[in-house]
């Protein structure tokens, strides 16, 4: 597919609409006029940063902004076009779908003033996870090793103690300072580090060993 197999779709939805259409006016893609009003439109088979600014220059000119690419054709493309769509409403661009073969023009949204909200439940998530973490375990843009959250990090911290002290109990391991959540974390054993071997008495698995050696960096700064 061509860019250009989007012009007649999308020409003759404009058309329908009683706008005037012409193509590649300075630059544009599409221009569709009637009376006083402007509608700047610009052709892509998918959207990225050079499109984005294209669109944004042209909001100099008109505040009717689209931007139309294909239909997209399946549901994991979807998915992805939430992130997009998202992105375009921030920056109050308009999105068109263009469905080729069916000669068929869906506007998913145009080009409004965008209202931002803040998450208060999301943003104070992020601030309590912030403060309970001791240390800086994780580096900034890694994705190799799985993300030391507080949860990981106090799993970390009883795992270390069990292999201490051996066989301890969630109030003794409380009062070393592993947390509130010491018999949660052991009850439900996410990792599979630690198994209950007497009635409120838990130690570390093999699992929990081979996972010390794998943090040996970050248990050294608990």
């Amino acid at each position: 597919m061509k860019e250009t197999d989007l012009f007649p779709p999308v020409k003759k939805y404009l058309e329908a609409n009683g706008y005037t259409v012409r193509a590649e006016v300075k630059n544009c893609d599409i221009t569709a006029t009637k009376d006083d009003e402007l509608i700047i439109i610009e052709l892509k088979l998918n959207v990225n940063i050079p499109l984005l600014i294209q669109a944004t220059d042209r909001q100099r000119v008109t505040d009717a902004v689209y931007v139309a690419i294909p239909r997209p054709s399946n549901r994991t493309q979807k998915t992805r076009w939430k992130g997009v769509r998202h992105i375009l409403r921030r920056l109050e661009i308009g999105l068109i779908f263009v469905d080729v073969e069916l000669d068929f023009v869906e506007v998913v949204f145009h080009p409004i003033p965008f209202q931002r909200r803040k998450y208060k439940k999301r943003r104070k998530s992020v601030l309590k996870e912030a403060s309970q973490r001791r240390e800086n375990l994780n580096i900034g843009g890694s994705s190799k090793r799985k993300v030391v959250t507080v949860y990981r990090q106090n799993a970390i911290k009883i795992a270390a103690y069990l292999q201490k002290s051996g066989p301890t109990s969630p109030k003794t391991l409380k009062e070393m300072g592993t947390g509130d959540k010491t018999l949660s974390i052991l009850g439900k054993n996410f990792y599979g580090w630690f198994q209950r071997v007497d009635r409120g008495v838990y130690d570390i698995t093999e699992n929990g060993k081979k996972a010390l050696l794998k943090y040996k960096d970050l248990v050294e700064k608990l």
